[in-house]
């Protein structure tokens, strides 16, 4: 099997989990993964494509530096086109880029104040590994917007879109599915505290900074957590990896 085609099967298995934990919406979002060295060649869902319904083998190859297919019948959505588009073209350390509005996430997008608190494991997962962008400019269809959206990850694995959703790269797709499962479990701890009415007890900085470290240590378990999700997929008799 090519790494490709592996990567096909497991951007697809992907796209189906996070369908079958509700993190999808309707047939917008986008996850992709370069398939060249360079980053500028990536598979990525196609224009309008139900998760549930993503393939290997219908996943659309596209190359950054090529934006003639928005003007094709081939054409993916032009949100996913400005923001992955982008990516893939500056950043080719972001192997894998996962673009989602799950509830919670998107809910703490929406505050004022859409920081991720250090006050439990999870939280404290992405204490000072988060970017967070303020300065929503609409639906990002425009390059100039992806572009922005781009300069606001600043080097971080992860990115607050305020008034929109998140956004996580990775080196594996195992890596990334992992930081975006964590990542929304992260939002809902914060909304449901928030929503106690009670002051948060946030842990200080020096702890915060050790705890967040010490997740490094379990880098081995997205891999398992991932593997085991799909096994999941194959026992349902799943279609993703065709």
């Amino acid at each position: 099997m090519t790494s490709e085609q592996q990567l096909r099967i497991d951007l697809a298995a992907a796209f189906r989990l996070v369908h079958e934990m509700g993190m999808h919406e309707s047939v917008a979002n986008h996850l992709s993964a370069a398939v060249s060295a360079d980053g500028k060649e990536f598979i990525m869902n196609r224009r309008w494509m139900h998760f549930a319904n993503v393939t290997a083998s219908n996943l659309q190859l596209l190359n950054s530096d090529d934006d003639s297919v928005m003007a094709s019948n081939e054409a993916p959505d032009a949100s996913a086109w400005s923001i992955h588009g982008n990516i893939h073209q500056a950043l080719p350390e972001a192997k894998v880029v996962l673009h989602a509005h799950p509830t919670y996430a998107t809910v703490l997008s929406t505050l004022k104040d859409p920081r991720i608190l250090p006050i439990d494991n999870n939280t404290v997962r992405f204490y000072e590994r988060i970017a967070y962008d303020t300065n929503f400019g609409g639906i990002a269809t425009s390059d100039q917007e992806g572009k922005r959206i781009l300069d606001t990850l600043a080097g971080k694995k992860a990115l607050m879109m305020g008034n929109h959703g998140i956004t996580v790269i990775g080196e594996t797709v195992a890596e990334a599915f992992e930081d975006l499962y964590y990542l929304e479990k992260a939002c809902k701890t914060m909304v449901l505290a928030y929503s106690t009415g009670q002051q948060l007890n946030v842990l200080p900085h020096g702890l915060a900074l050790e705890t967040a470290q010490s997740w490094d240590q379990f880098s081995g378990a997205a891999l398992a957590h991932f593997e085991q999700l799909k096994g999941h997929l194959e026992n349902q008799g799943s279609s993703y990896q065709h």
